[in-house]
C-alpha cells in the first residue's frame, strides 16, 4: 500500500511514522511519499522517517519528493497536514487579533479564518492532482487546519475526503486512564463541529459485555481533574452535563484567555523553539526513535487516531470513529453539506453519522452559528472579496460588532496579501 504525506516535511511526522510502525498488522504500507516543497525538511525528516522504519525492520520504503505528481501517483491514502505560511503566519494569527481586543488563535475566531483564507484554495488545487494522479479508491485524509472548513471544500468539490481531528482520542485516553479501563472499552458520545464540540456521554463496557455511561462519575468524583484538563469552571460542566472541548474556553472564559495571551508569548514562538529542537535531533543519525521533545508539539495520538482511520477505510468492518463528514440530517438545524464532527461508520464504501440525540438549546444555538460563519468563511475562501471577508468576520460569535469585524478585516488583509492572490 502507498500512501502520501502532503507536509511531509513537518516536525510532526514522525510521529506518525510512529504510529505506522507500531500498527503494521492493522496498517501494511510497503510505500511512503513525504511531500514537501522544503530541500531541508525533506532531507532532515526524510532521513529520520527512513532511520526509524529501518531500525524496526518495518518493509515501507520512504521518498521524499517536492514532486507533488510523483508523490500522489497511484496512492492509496494521501494525509493533508499543510501550514500555508509556516509558524510566522501562525505567530501573526495569534497577535493581530488582539488590536480589536479578539483572542488570536490559530483555528478558531479570526486567525482561524485567516488562516482557511490562505489554505483552502491550497488544498482545493493538491486535491485535484490527487484526483488526477492518485488510485481510483484514493481517500484524502485531511488533517489541515481549519478541519471542518476544509474537510467541507474538499466534499463540495467532489473528493473523497474526510477530515480528522485528536481530540476525541486525546479525551478517550485521558478518561479510560482515569477510570482505569481499557480504552478500546471507552467510547463517547462526542458531538459538534470541529473545536467547537462536546462529549455528552462516556460509554464503558464492563468485563460481562454490559454498557454504562459513566460520564455522571467523572462529573462527581472527578469534576476537579475534568475542569483542569479543559480550563473550565467546575460548574459550568455540571450546568451543561456535558465535557467541552478545551477550545471551548475561547468562547466561555474569551476575556480571561485575551488577558492571558496579551502577558504571555503565542504557542507558535513555543512551537518554534520546540521546532529547532526536533530537527537537530532528525539530524542526527544515532537518533532512530521519535524524541520526547515531540510530546511538547502537540498533536498526542493522532497517529492512533490516522492509523485506526486509514485501516477502517482500507476495509468493510464498519467500526465507529470520531471523524468530520457531512451532516446529512444528522443535526436536522444545519444544511445537509455541512461538516459536523461526531461518531460515524467507517468503511471502504464511505462514512455515514451515527444518530445523535437533539442538541440542548445553547449548545445548538453556539453550533448553529459557528455554522453559518464556516459557510461564508468558505465562501471567502473560495471566492475571494473583502465584502466576503468582512461579511463572515461579522458573523463569527466572536466578533459580531460591525466596526469590530471592519478593523479585523483590514489587519487580516493586511497580514496576509501575500498569500491572497486575488488581492492583487
Amino acid at each position: 500500500m502507498k500512501l502520501a504525506i502532503i507536509g511531509g516535511g513537518s516536525t510532526y511526522t514522525p510521529e506518525l511514522i510512529d504510529g505506522f510502525i507500531r500498527y503494521r498488522d492493522v496498517l501494511p504500507l510497503s510505500e511512503i511519499w513525504l511531500y514537501d516543497p522544503s530541500e531541508e525538511r525533506r532531507r532532515l525528516v526524510g532521513g529520520m522517517a527512513t532511520r526509524m522504519l529501518a531500525a524496526s525492520d518495518h518493509e515501507a520504503k520512504v521518498h521524499a519528493t517536492d514532486d507533488l505528481v510523483a508523490a500522489v501517483s497511484g496512492a492509496d491514502t494521501v494525509l493533508i497536514q499543510l501550514r500555508i505560511g509556516g509558524q510566522d503566519a501562525r505567530k501573526a494569527d495569534e497577535a493581530w487579533p488582539h488590536d480589536a481586543c479578539c483572542i488570536g488563535q490559530e483555528t478558531t475566531g479570526p486567525g482561524g479564518f485567516a488562516k482557511a483564507l490562505r489554505t483552502v484554495p491550497v488544498v482545493l488545487e493538491i486535491a485535484n492532482v490527487i484526483r488526477e494522479h492518485a488510485a481510483k479508491d484514493a481517500w484524502i485524509v485531511d488533517f489541515t487546519n481549519p478541519v471542518g472548513i476544509v474537510t467541507r471544500a474538499l466534499l463540495n468539490a467532489g473528493h473523497r475526503a474526510v477530515g480528522l481531528c485528536n481530540v476525541a482520542i486525546g479525551f478517550q485516553r485521558r478518561f479510560a486512564e482515569r477510570l482505569g479501563v481499557a480504552p478500546s472499552h471507552l467510547t463517547l458520545g462526542h458531538v459538534g463541529l470541529n473545536h467547537l464540540s462536546w462529549e455528552r456521554n462516556v460509554f464503558v463496557r464492563d468485563a460481562s459485555g454490559i454498557v454504562s455511561d459513566r460520564l455522571p462519575e467523572l462529573l462527581d468524583k472527578h469534576a476537579s481533574w475534568v475542569a483542569d484538563d479543559v480550563h473550565l469552571p467546575e460548574q459550568l460542566l455540571r450546568l451543561q452535563n456535558a465535557v467541552p472541548s478545551y477550545y471551548l474556553r475561547y468562547f466561555y472564559a474569551h476575556d480571561i484567555v485575551l488577558h492571558e495571551q496579551r502577558r504571555e508569548p503565542t504557542r507558535a514562538e513555543a512551537v518554534m523553539e520546540v521546532e529547532r529542537d526536533l530537527l537537530a535531533q532528525y539530524a542526527d543519525e544515532a537518533v532512530v526513535t521519535k524524541p520526547e521533545a515531540l510530546l511538547r508539539r502537540g498533536g498526542a495520538f493522532y497517529s492512533e487516531a490516522a492509523v485506526e482511520l486509514i485501516a477502517s477505510l482500507r476495509s468493510d468492518t464498519g467500526d465507529t470513529q470520531v471523524v468530520n463528514v457531512r451532516n446529512d440530517g444528522a443535526m436536522p438545524f444545519l444544511p445537509d453539506d455541512h461538516v459536523i464532527e461526531v461518531s460515524a461508520s467507517v468503511s471502504s464504501r464511505g462514512l455515514t453519522a451515527l444518530p445523535i440525540a437533539p442538541l440542548e438549546a445553547d449548545k445548538q444555538g453556539l453550533v448553529a452559528h459557528v455554522a453559518a460563519y464556516e459557510r461564508l468563511a468558505l465562501d471567502a475562501a473560495t471566492h475571494g472579496g473583502r465584502d466576503r471577508v468582512l461579511a463572515a468576520m461579522m458573523a463569527h460569535p466572536l466578533v459580531q460588532q460591525y466596526d469590530r469585524a471592519e478593523k479585523l478585516t483590514d489587519l487580516l488583509l493586511s497580514e496576509n496579501a501575500a498569500y491572497l492572490p486575488w488581492l492583487a
